[in-house]
């Protein structure tokens, strides 16, 4: 147990060693890049490899379907996650239970690369890939939310957001090293007509499992530089530790709970459209059964990571906006932005004969969608920690962004795909499911209260 003596140091923050903020920056960025990492080398190996070598089957949607039922199920763990590393995250502080969380992630990463495949042990490949992903799912459970508390409270007066979208910075870096990696290899190990080459199937996939325990090891070393914030301390040496964090918040901020989880649905649908499901629509032939866009791997991906770094600069310019304008307000014109995306899918996302014409519209697309993904992803970072005090801050935040990832997140890829059948190739029941969960999140937000100005050290409800 940490512990508490000398009561009088909290009292005065300048006589406790302190978090620079390039320690709070660093140590908040990087452990969201390296769980965001893994999650993106598994959901590329979800579209490129596992079909082929964990579900093999002679019917490819099937492969496929199953291939993302084993990525959507550490959505189904993330809340077990958030559940485990927030009650630790309240008990005893921060900075052991994010060390925790990515030692978790970091192990299961690297595992993932060494199992054996469906030719080689039968269905027990699947269910150790399976096994392996619960894993990752339950670690980054706890992972978002430690780091977005290391980020907020530390923060200087009048900047929670802006320190906020650092830890969010983590999902566009992530999803650039990851695409960037497997590009690499796919270029040193190219196969016929674009497909995968048999090198790369045999184990070129695994190198991007592997190389996460290099960046682990990096993560750990920076974190484990932290000391608590002023705010953990104030409410351990007050005496305002729960000894059941997750029983006290649904008693009391059930509320909270309920409304953070649809304000983080509308980012979790168009996040996980976004990377996963134009990435299998992009590369499908435009002459299969059910058919797509028709471009190679390597081609859609760089018009992906040209969309990511949209993301990532207005992930950063979302954290000065809410900040003088307000989480609540910002959110409702993004979110509203986001319906409008959905109802603009046959617009952007069939192809013309006009393979020039059809590249323009797709890239300006991923573009658009990444941009806006970038200003609602953003002030998630101080709103849903900005919901709970600091004695269940951890556990209520980790909680309302991780249920909200099997309503968005999980299903989102499944649902994706069986629209996409079901319109025949044409996306717009896809963008009709995404604007509907952008309603969802803004009747949540509609409901909600700004938090700009809430002291992160008084409990209120």
């Amino acid at each position: 147990m940490t512990s508490t003596a000398p009561a009088a140091a909290p009292a005065s923050p300048a006589d406790k060693p302190a978090n620079s903020r390039i320690r709070v920056i660093t140590a908040s960025l990087i452990g969201t890049t390296i769980e965001f990492y893994d999650f993106y080398a598994y959901a590329t190996a979800a579209v490129l490899v596992f079909p082929i070598l964990f579900f093999p089957s002679d019917n490819e949607t099937t492969a496929l379907l199953a291939s993302f039922a084993t990525f959507g199920a550490a959505m189904v763990a993330r809340p077990i996650g958030a559940a485990v590393f927030g009650h630790f995250g309240d008990r005893i502080g921060r900075k052991g239970t994010l060390v925790a969380s990515l030692l978790t992630m970091g192990i299961a990463t690297f595992l993932i690369g060494c199992l054996p495949t469906h030719s080689q042990v039968g269905a027990w490949a699947a269910f150790f890939l399976l096994i392996c992903r619960l894993a990752q799912g339950f670690a980054l459970g706890g992972e978002w939310s430690g780091a977005a508390l290391v980020a907020t409270e530390n923060a200087p007066a009048g900047k929670r957001a802006l320190y906020g979208t650092f830890p969010q910075l983590g999902a566009p870096i992530g999803f650039i090293i990851a695409n960037a990696l497997f590009l690499v290899i796919n270029f040193a190990m190219p196969g016929s007509q674009g497909g995968a080459s048999e090198a790369f199937l045999a184990w070129g996939w695994r190198v991007p499992f592997w190389f996460s325990a290099v960046m682990v090891v990096i993560g750990l070393w920076v974190r484990l530089k932290l000391v608590e914030s002023d705010s953990f301390k104030k409410a351990e040496t007050t005496g305002q530790i729960k000894k059941a964090p997750i029983g006290y918040v649904f008693a009391k901020y059930w509320k909270q709970l309920i409304l953070g989880t649809f304000i983080m649905l509308a980012t979790y649908v168009l996040f996980y459209l976004m990377t996963n499901f134009t990435l299998t629509y992009g590369q499908t032939a435009t002459d299969a059964p059910v058919p797509g866009l028709g471009f190679s791997y390597v081609h859609f991906v760089l018009m992906q990571i040209i969309g990511v770094l949209f993301f990532g600069a207005f992930t950063l310019i979302s954290g000065p906006m809410a900040d003088a304008l307000g989480r609540r307000r910002v959110l409702i014109w993004v979110t509203i932005g986001i319906i409008v995306l959905g109802l603009l899918f046959p617009m952007f996302l069939l192809p013309h004969t006009d393979a020039q014409f059809t590249g323009a519209l797709v890239q300006a697309f991923l573009i658009f969608g990444f941009l806006i993904m970038g200003l609602t992803f953003g002030p998630m970072g101080a709103l849903l920690p900005e919901l709970f005090p600091t004695n269940v801050r951890y556990t209520g935040s980790a909680i309302a962004y991780n249920v909200s990832s099997i309503l968005g997140a999980a299903l989102a890829p499944i649902f994706a795909v069986l629209l996409w059948r079901a319109g025949e190739g044409n996306p717009w029941l896809v963008g009709l499911y995404m604007s509907g969960a952008g309603v969802l999140t803004l009747i949540a937000l509609l409901l909600s209260k700004e938090t700009k100005d809430v002291d992160l050290d008084e409990e209120t409800v």
